[in-house]
């Protein structure tokens, strides 16, 4: 099966966004070809929710699933520890007040 490289699919996941009037940027560029890719999604209101992409080693499903999520300061400081890690990782940056960030629609979900 052919994947997508990471920076293929971020440049596709802010086009949607952007589509869409939500207001989004990338914190940090990550490896190109296979840099993981989290999605912090501020709400403007000093809350936040940070997704990772998961793999489930049984069905070989990919699905979002939440990283950390709260106080933005908190979530941040998450984010920064898995940076110290990963040096290759993405980190994108929703705002919506709605909480809109599109990671359950077709073509981003999985």
């Amino acid at each position: 099966m052919t994947r997508l490289t990471s920076g293929f699919w971020v440049s596709a996941y802010l086009t949607r966004l952007r589509l869409a009037d939500i207001p989004a940027f990338v914190v940090r560029k990550g490896d190109v070809t296979a840099g993981a890719v989290l999605v912090k999604l501020n709400t403007l209101d000093g809350r936040a929710v940070c997704f990772q992409r998961s793999f489930d080693l049984m069905t070989g499903d990919r699905a979002w699933v939440v990283l950390t999520d709260g106080d933005e300061a908190e979530v941040d400081a998450s984010i920064a520890r898995q940076r110290r890690f990963d040096p290759d990782l993405w980190v994108i940056e929703v705002e919506d007040k709605a909480g809109r960030h599109l990671l359950d629609e077709p073509g981003l979900a999985s």
